[in-house]
């Protein structure tokens, strides 16, 4: 192999159909260079070298040492190199060899089946199913009194609070008079725009949905609705109809912009929400709003609910965990114990820390004895739901003898979205829990408005 490329270079310089100097010159520069990689790449597996092998080179004889395929999602291994190589292998199990080859590398093997592993980058709020498992055993031995658990719970409240820097930005908030469009009526319930003014430059934009009946003396149900990192956001088709029947059933539902998406995006960029300022924001605007909605005379402030699937479903979690008047609360395709949120919004500061690690499963536990309804299914994260999250929920629950007041629908032939019958669990919770009119559950009845007549 070397005498072939020596020939090669010889050949490149002194070629008589090659009269160009210049290109003599790149040629046998190209060639020494490649000569010079090989030689790098064989010299480094030996002592002095600490037996190092490219990364490509081994993920290629472990193809075929165990028969199995790789897939890469967002890994970048040209020049990764492997110290030890051989020495991490395991000819016995291929999980081990993964474990050993990919750990110093910040990769994580996920075995999908069918002799196929996907290597991704190390994502720290994302664990293994069998992490959540392991990780919910601890929690449950941790938590195994009610006195134990009222005093963690306590901790954890206050840690995640502090971890999440949200006082600062709140005391520079101030109270101002919300801006409101006009009230555009449908069949059997109202749609307003709103802008909320909140700090100096800053706004909150949203739309509240309210039942045609609603009134001082006929007070109604309010559910706070955070959206999710669905497609188009609030304006989403799908959480329309969500918002609209549950305000044709008595609740007052208000929907908002994700920070920097929507009309949040005129005051900052939309690479704001890739920073950890929208863990931050996005949980004050919830706050926010529910500060200005609890001063509406309609509003039956024994009945407050919040209810968002996949971001808005951990933002659920949070709010509910740092704001007492919430009475319900319904968290949806997204609460589970091995994966935090993988968005900014949602992880951004180090808020599961909290107490030496927590989780989004544990905070969530923190509402009992309060009703809430966990909806799951089995083609995402929330797919463990009825044999690790769900269980653990219930024995807090059961700290208080609330068993009845904790609920999980799993729905496991769906995938992760806010589909129909996720939103008629949705609808039949609160209908339950607040006395709404289940009676006036009929999407068909509900106008899907253009993005542009749900802004301010």
């Amino acid at each position: 192999m070397h005498e072939w490329i020596k020939l090669t270079i010889f050949a490149a310089i002194y070629n008589p159909f090659f009269p160009n100097n210049m290109l003599k010159r790149l040629l046998a520069t190209f060639f020494i260079a490649f000569y010079a990689g090989l030689f790098f790449c064989s010299a480094q597996n030996d002592y002095e070298h600490q037996f190092s092998r490219p990364f490509s080179q081994v993920m290629k004889e472990l193809s075929k040492q165990f028969g199995v395929k790789f897939k890469y999602t967002n890994v970048d291994t040209a020049g990764v190199i492997v110290k030890y190589a051989d020495a991490r292998i395991r000819p016995y199990s291929i999980e081990e060899t993964l474990k050993n080859i990919c750990g110093p590398l910040d990769f994580v093997p996920w075995d999908e089946g069918k002799n196929t592993w996907r290597i991704k980058p190390f994502e720290y709020p994302r664990r293994k199913p069998e992490d959540g498992t392991k990780f919910t055993a601890y929690l449950t031995q941790l938590n195994s009194t009610r006195d134990k658990w009222e005093i963690r719970r306590e901790q954890l409240r206050k840690e995640v609070r502090k971890l999440l820097e949200i006082d600062p930005v709140l005391e520079k908030c101030y109270e101002a008079k919300p801006l409101l469009g006009k009230i555009r009526k449908y069949d059997g319930y109202t749609v307003q725009n709103f802008r909320l003014p909140i700090m100096e430059g800053r706004t909150i934009c949203g739309s509240i949905y309210t039942p045609a009946k609603s009134s001082a003396k006929n007070k109604s149900a309010l559910i706070i609705c955070p959206a999710g990192h669905f497609a188009a956001g609030r304006y989403n088709p799908d959480l329309q109809k969500r918002y609209a029947t549950l305000a044709r059933m008595g609740a007052i539902a208000v929907s908002y912009d994700i920070y920097a998406w929507g009309q949040s995006e005129e005051e900052v960029s939309a690479a704001a929400h890739r920073t950890p300022e929208a863990h931050i924001m996005q949980t004050v605007h919830g706050l926010k709003i529910l500060d200005f909605m609890i001063q509406r005379k309609d509003v039956d402030t024994q009945r407050i609910g919040c209810n968002g699937g996949s971001g808005g479903g951990s933002q659920t979690v949070l709010l509910t965990l740092l704001d007492d008047r919430y009475t319900a609360s319904c968290p949806t395709v997204s609460m589970c114990s091995w994966f935090d949120g993988g968005c900014p919004c949602e992880s951004g500061m180090p808020i599961h820390r909290a107490c030496n690690q927590t989780c989004n499963m544990e905070l969530a536990a923190c509402f009992a004895p309060r009703p809430m309804m966990v909806v799951s299914d089995g083609g995402d994260w929330t797919s463990t739901v009825p044999k690790v999250e769900f269980p653990f929920l219930q024995q807090i629950y059961g700290f208080y003898d609330a068993g009845d007041k904790v609920f999980n629908v799993h729905l496991p032939n769906e995938r992760h979205d806010f589909g129909i019958n996720k939103r008629q669990a949705v609808y039949e919770f609160f209908a339950d829990v607040f006395l709404l009119n289940a009676s006036m559950i009929d999407e068909d009845k509900v106008t899907i408005e253009k993005e542009e007549q749900l802004k301010y």
